[in-house]
């Protein structure tokens, strides 16, 4: 039984948005060479959740695991996520498929989101010269909140 990873996440007209994602997903080739993982979208970007399913499938694999990268479980999660699953299903009958909790309620993320949180105290105060490197998100660059 080959298994693959897919972590479906949002989406975004702005295609800097995608920057994590495809970071987590390097991260996670990299944590573990061989496992087939694929980014997916639930709207706005490519590849949309069939076509990354598509994509592990014709790659071998006959087991997913969703990882919801969500900071909570919203309405995207419990209802839009199962509706589109229930339409792979249809597709890829034999195909077995768990769905994790939104990452970021898991006890772990939580635990290094407080942790980055803490830490930034320890970091002196944004100067105008910062503000003008907020760019695109992503893992090195911070996200303007306006």
């Amino acid at each position: 039984m080959s298994t693959g990873i897919v972590l479906f996440g949002h989406g975004a007209r702005d295609p800097r948005w995608a920057d994590t994602i495809e970071a987590l997903a390097a991260r996670v080739a990299e944590l573990a060479p061989g496992t087939p993982v694929q980014a997916a979208f639930l709207e706005f970007m490519t590849p949309d959740l069939a076509t990354a399913v598509d994509a592990l499938v014709a790659r071998g694999v006959d087991a997913i695991v969703v990882a919801p990268v969500f900071l909570a479980a919203g309405g995207h999660v419990l209802r839009d996520l199962p509706d589109r699953l229930a339409a792979i299903a249809t597709r890829h009958p034999g195909l077995s498929v768990r769905v994790e909790p939104a990452l970021g309620s898991l006890p772990t993320v939580l635990d290094a989101m407080a942790r980055h949180c803490l830490e930034t105290l320890r970091t002196p105060q944004p100067t105008p010269a910062d503000a003008a490197l907020r760019g695109a998100p992503g893992p090195q660059k911070e996200m303007d909140a306006t």
